[in-house]
């Protein structure tokens, strides 16, 4: 079998054994649009100062986009790979004739696709429910935005992935480093000042802003954000060294 097929078709198990855990899946589409549907309810119809007069649904959008798509690709390939290596999963794909590298692509190459289908459900809400707009030129910018950070996050969960000591400690050593990132990095507020410095310096908060030059009505300039795509472009890389490093397929030993 080439090297194609044999990714698609871990690809294709890998989105299997995703939607056949309905409640799993649900839940993932569900936060981010009612974390949406709550915010841009109550704030959605105003105009942000902040923003320069910007309608704030205009920013929501892509904010909760950043939060969706690191949930999709973050959050659950640690809590999965932890899970799978502590059941033993792991431990046995890796004596099997299957590559390292088609397991880590098929779960990078699902985590993707879930993503294109929440950037999907989200922009059909937002654009049918309360009229955000999104000009033709910039779907562009967008799309390579969303990939490049996906990828990012990928790399990033399968290396922390490697810090998680047992999979019940998972969903505490994620959810804390997860949550305080989403705060400062204006997910549900535009944040200012320090506190936005302090956030530009990871990855979430370059995400949101590359992704609002797109929807900002007001903003003229190019809709590449070229400083804020390679600040995700390096934490991708600084994941993709630190999985290559650190990635366990076997328990700790106890």
């Amino acid at each position: 079998m080439n090297a194609v097929r044999l990714l698609l078709r871990q690809v294709r198990y890998e989105q299997l054994s995703y939607w056949r855990n309905p409640t799993a899946a649900f839940f993932t589409f569900a936060f981010p649009l009612a974390f949406f549907f709550i915010f841009a309810s109550i704030f959605g119809s105003s105009h942000n100062r902040d923003l320069g007069g910007v309608k704030t649904i205009q920013y929501y959008t892509p904010s909760i986009l950043g939060y969706a798509v690191m949930s999709a690709c973050f959050v659950n390939i640690a809590l999965m790979l932890a899970q799978r290596r502590e059941s033993g999963i792991l431990k046995r794909l890796r004596g099997t004739p299957l590559p390292a590298w088609a397991l880590v692509g098929g779960v990078i190459g699902s985590s993707i696709i879930i993503s294109a289908v929440l950037t999907a459900v989200s922009l059909l809400f937002a654009r049918l429910v309360y009229g955000v707009r999104l000009p033709a030129d910039r779907i562009g910018p967008v799309l390579v935005t969303i990939l490049l950070a996906a990828v990012a996050f990928c790399a990033l969960g399968i290396a922390v992935s490697a810090l998680i000591p047992n999979a019940d400690s998972g969903p505490a050593v994620i959810n804390l480093p997860y949550f305080i990132l989403v705060f400062i990095s204006g997910t549900y507020f535009p944040v200012h000042g320090q506190l936005a410095h302090v956030a530009d310096a990871f990855p979430l908060r370059p995400f949101i802003q590359a992704m609002y030059r797109s929807f900002d009505p007001f903003f003229t300039g190019s809709p590449w954000a070229w400083h804020d795509l390679r600040t995700i472009g390096l934490w991708g890389l600084a994941g993709a060294v630190a999985a290559a490093r650190r990635f366990r397929w076997a328990p700790r030993a106890r």
